[in-house]
């Protein structure tokens, strides 16, 4: 059985597009990390750290808010 799926979701692929179709290496680039942990966070098998997740917003000009979601355990139909 793999990891348990976050409850933290994100909006990472439609801020790259909006930002001029921007690569997940150019965001790891940015934000110190390996595409690799872009693409896990992408994906919903990573929650960033509080830290992370402030420098993503940042390198797209957002606020948190904008960038991750979260639902807590048992509000999904």
């Amino acid at each position: 059985m793999g990891p348990k799926p976050t409850s933290v979701t994100n909006r990472i692929r439609v801020l790259r597009a909006d930002a001029g179709e921007m690569t997940q290496a150019e965001l790891a680039r940015r934000i110190g990390v390996t595409r690799q942990t872009v693409i896990a966070i992408e994906h919903g098998r990573y929650s960033p750290s509080l830290e992370l997740a402030f420098q993503i917003a940042e390198a797209f000009g957002r606020p948190l808010g904008d960038v991750f979601q979260y639902e807590a355990p048992g509000t999904r139909p």
